[in-house]
């Protein structure tokens, strides 16, 4: 695809800008947080009467346009910073490739981030006041990680965070009313387990972030450790999981395999080969999610 084959400010131009493929980075951890719910629901733990379906939908629809604002964000500020040159070895990006001018972009950054609030503001009805904090957090941290924080090395934090923690457990919460350390460590196994993609995106913009002066982790350890980090979070957030999934952890066997097969891929490619790395990566992270939510709903289903 290039710049040419794109109508500025299309249809099309905006449906790249929002770039699709990461949707489902953003629906796998609302759908483990709502399928470990469903399972406690089912054990007869949570709120009795509760809907839980509408505030599962409620998160699932926060998440995935948080995901496509922080994909406008990172494009609308990336390309003024200058970060998005000639050289850059990841997939194209709107504004840089002039499919989206950089005015429509940020008045799209601010709609989207209304748009996000707005939809997520019913789920103080079922998690309380505390919910709007989260989802002001959401919200400004979107803003900060690209415009500061990923400058910092920060990002792998934000991460595990906001891509894990956050959406598994405040989907769990919202649902059943309460909290869990389970909903906590699976949070944690879904952010190392999303956190591959950062890894392996900053593994093979090493080089060009350094220059830029953007410390991202891989640029502070090194291409070796960023190898090793990769392998270890993707590992790590099996092991995680096992703690909540007990005999059943070895349906998370097609996983780790994929994750083992991608790393291997990753140590023998460079520049932009490394994109069939990042898409394998995403590919990983949806299937993870899939196994645990299916694991966990089909528990109850099996036994109808």
């Amino acid at each position: 695809m290039t710049a040419q084959q794109v109508k500025p400010n299309s249809m099309k131009a905006w449906f790249l800008a929002i770039r699709p493929k990461t949707l489902t980075g953003a629906a796998a951890p609302v759908l483990v947080g709502g399928a470990l719910a469903y399972h406690y629901i089912k054990m007869g733990v949570g709120i009795e009467g509760r809907n839980m379906w509408i505030p599962f939908c409620l998160a699932l629809a926060f998440a995935m346009l948080m995901q496509i604002t922080a994909n406008m964000v990172n494009d609308y500020f990336d390309f003024k910073k200058g970060s998005d040159r000639e050289d850059r070895l990841g997939p194209e990006r709107a504004c840089a490739q002039g499919w989206i001018s950089p005015e429509k972009m940020r008045r799209a950054v601010i709609a989207m981030s209304l748009l996000s609030l707005i939809i997520g503001a019913p789920l103080v009805m079922y998690g309380g006041w505390e919910m709007l904090l989260v989802g002001v957090a959401c919200v400004l941290f979107c803003w900060l990680y690209t415009t500061h924080l990923s400058y910092l090395g920060l990002g792998d934090l934000l991460v595990i965070v906001f891509f894990g923690l956050v959406p598994v457990a405040f989907t769990f919460y919202v649902m059943t009313g309460c909290m869990t350390t389970d909903a906590w460590v699976a949070g944690l196994a879904m952010g190392l387990c999303t956190d591959c993609l950062l890894l392996v995106n900053n593994y093979r913009d090493i080089d060009q972030d350094r220059e830029s002066g953007k410390r991202t982790l891989v640029v502070r350890v090194g291409r070796r450790w960023g190898l090793w980090l990769y392998l270890c979070c993707g590992i790590m957030a099996a092991v995680c999981m096992a703690s909540v999934m007990k005999i059943w952890t070895l349906a998370l066997i097609p996983y780790l395999a994929l994750h083992l097969t991608t790393y291997f891929a990753m140590t023998r490619k460079t520049g932009r080969e490394l994109n069939h790395v990042l898409g394998a990566t995403a590919r990983n992270i949806f299937i993870f999610g899939i196994i645990i939510a299916a694991v966990f709903c089909g528990l109850h289903l099996l036994n109808h």
